[in-house]
């Protein structure tokens, strides 16, 4: 690769599709990062990762304009479940601005509430997490929630779902 061929640094944020589209490249797993008791939240996330093993702390980025993002700040808790191969509906589900909100929200996937924070567990999902949120950053549009695990667990089966290029896939043995 040239210099030529290279975005500059300071350039307008009129390239946000070129940025995507770069990001996208970028091979992740797929989420969904929950919060709630009463009425629980949930959102689909790939912005996700271990920060440390001991303690064991993870990291999520939420958009501030998502519901669970006010609802992990009052709960101080949530959960992220990892998606399995079969679980893309879910994962759609939880991308769509217009799915149903409150009670129905969860209607359409089965969850458990976590024993230590009470957010929704997804069922089937390839592992789990519950995290106390330990600390919050400015991420732009984002928040970065640091959350300490206080449970966790993962099924047996090793297929997840996959986020690349702007689709889902799934691993080919």
């Amino acid at each position: 690769m040239t210099s030529t061929d290279r975005l500059p640094l300071d350039r307008p944020t009129r390239d946000r599709t070129e940025l995507r589209g770069v990001l996208g490249r970028f091979a992740t797993g797929v989420t969904v990062v929950t919060a709630g008791r009463a009425e629980p939240r949930g959102m689909t996330a790939n912005s996700f990762t271990s920060v440390s093993l001991d303690p064991a702390v993870i990291l999520v980025c939420v958009l501030r304009t998502a519901a669970v993002h006010e609802t992990i700040l009052a709960e101080r808790a949530f959960a992220v479940s990892v998606l399995a191969g079969p679980q893309e509906k879910a994962a759609r589900h939880f991308a769509d601005r217009h799915r149903p909100r409150g009670a129905l929200e969860f209607d359409a996937v089965e969850t458990t509430p976590g024993r230590h924070t009470g957010a929704p567990v997804l069922v089937g999902a390839q592992a789990w997490l519950e995290c106390e949120l330990t600390a919050e950053y400015d991420g732009g549009d984002h928040s970065i929630f640091l959350g300490s695990v206080v449970d966790l667990g993962r099924s047996v089966a090793d297929d997840p779902l996959l986020y690349f290029a702007g689709g889902f896939h799934r691993l080919v043995d």
